[in-house]
C-alpha cells in the first residue's frame, strides 16, 4: 500500500470547487435513460453521449476532479482514437471504476439487498489501474420501510462489510475507495427518519472499515444527504437538510477522512445544487463537495436527445450544471446564478 500515493489521489478529486462525475451507469440503467430521450441504447450511442461529455471545454477542466467509469467505457476509445481515459486525464481529472456487481436481493431479507463483486476483486483492480484508473467506487443500497423492519441491523451489518472488505483491497491496489453507502429516499419517511438510519448506517460503516484496517486519509466517502423520502409531503429545506446532514457527519465521520462527495440520490438539479450549498456553509473537518450523476447530467442528455447536431448545446448545459454546483461546493451559488444562465 502507497499511503503518500493514496492521500494525493483522495485529495485531489476532493479538491476545493470541484467535484465528481459519476459516468459509471450500467448499460441497463444508461439505456433506461436513453429510452426516456428516445436514444437507442448501443456502444456507440453510449460512447458518443460520453464523449460529448468528457470532452466539453469549460466543464472537465475546470469543475470536475474526476470522473467515475464503467467497464465498457474504461475499454472506450472516441471517434478519433483516442482512449476516453486520456480525454480525462488531458482535461486534468482522474480518471475511476465502478468495481461493485450490482445490488442483489439478501436471502430472507424480503426487500433488502447486499453489493456483490468481491470475487476476483483484486485481478479486476489490477486491469483497472494498467487501464488508468486511479480510484473506485463501491455503492451498499440501504431503503426506509419502517413498516416492514427495514433497514435491519443484519442488512446493514452485510453492506459495511462488503464495504469495508472492498476498500481494503483496493488500498491494497493503490487505488483510492469512495465507499458509498446511500440510503435511498424513495419512501414516504421523515426527515428525522433518514437522519436516524443515515447515522446507524455510517457507524458501522465506519466501525467495519476501521476493523479492517482500512486507511482513512486515503479513503473518500460518498454519503446521501439527510433527506425526506420523495413521497412524504412535507419536503425540507436546504438549511433544514444541511442541518441534519452535517450533525450526522459530525457524529459519525471521523477527522481523518479528506473529503465527503455526496450523491444526489434522484433529487432535481437545481435541489442537489441548493442542498450542498447550504451544507458547505454549515462546513466541517472534511472537504465537502459533489459525486452527481442524473444531477449533472440530466439537461445535457435531454439536449442532446442522441442527434449530433445537439452536441454543442448538449455540452453547455452540462456545464452549466458542473458550474453551479463548483459554486455550491465552495458555498458561493445562489439562485440568481441560475437565472443569469437561464
Amino acid at each position: 500500500m502507497n499511503k503518500d500515493q493514496l492521500v494525493r489521489t483522495a485529495e485531489a478529486i476532493v479538491a476545493p470547487g470541484k467535484g465528481i462525475l459519476a459516468a459509471d451507469e450500467s448499460s441497463g440503467t444508461i439505456a433506461k435513460r436513453f429510452a426516456a430521450t428516445g436514444v437507442a441504447s448501443t456502444e456507440e450511442t453510449r460512447r458518443d453521449y460520453r464523449e460529448l461529455l468528457f470532452s466539453s471545454e469549460g466543464a472537465i477542466n475546470q469543475y470536475i476532479s474526476g470522473v467515475i467509469l464503467y467497464d465498457e467505457t474504461i475499454r472506450q476509445t472516441a471517434k478519433d482514437g483516442t482512449p476516453l481515459v486520456k480525454l480525462i486525464e488531458a482535461a486534468g481529472a482522474a480518471p475511476g471504476i465502478k468495481v461493485d456487481l450490482g445490488a442483489k436481493p439478501l436471502a430472507n431479507f424480503s426487500g433488502e439487498t447486499i453489493t456483490e463483486g468481491l470475487d476476483g476483486l483484486l485481478e479486476r483492480l489490477n486491469d483497472y489501474q494498467r487501464l488508468g484508473a486511479r480510484f473506485a467506487k463501491w455503492r451498499a443500497v440501504i431503503d426506509i420501510d419502517s413498516s416492514k423492519g427495514i433497514p435491519s441491523a443484519f442488512a446493514v451489518e452485510a453492506n459495511a462489510q462488503m464495504l469495508a472488505r472492498y476498500a481494503a483491497v483496493c488500498q491494497n491496489a493503490d487505488l483510492v475507495p469512495i465507499v458509498e453507502p446511500e440510503v435511498l429516499m424513495d419512501g414516504d419517511h421523515h426527515i428525522d427518519r433518514c437522519g436516524e438510519v443515515t447515522e446507524f448506517v455510517l457507524k458501522t460503516v465506519f466501525m467495519r472499515l476501521y476493523e479492517a484496517r482500512v486507511f482513512l486519509e486515503g479513503t473518500v466517502l460518498k454519503p446521501n444527504m439527510v433527506v425526506p423520502g420523495r413521497k412524504n409531503p412535507k419536503q425540507a429545506s436546504p438549511e433544514a437538510v444541511a442541518r441534519a446532514t452535517i450533525r450526522v457527519l459530525r457524529n459519525c465521520v471521523p477527522a481523518a477522512v479528506p473529503g465527503v462527495a455526496f450523491l444526489s440520490g434522484g433529487q432535481l438539479d437545481v435541489e442537489a445544487t441548493a442542498n450542498l450549498d447550504a451544507i458547505k456553509n454549515l462546513g466541517g473537518p472534511w472537504a465537502l463537495t459533489f459525486s452527481y450523476g442524473r444531477a449533472l447530467q440530466a439537461a445535457a442528455l435531454r439536449v442532446w436527445a442522441g442527434k449530433p447536431e445537439n452536441a454543442l448545446a448538449a455540452q453547455a448545459a452540462f456545464s452549466h450544471r458542473a458550474h453551479m454546483n463548483a459554486l455550491a461546493a465552495q458555498g458561493r451559488w445562489t439562485e440568481k446564478d441560475e437565472r443569469l444562465a437561464a
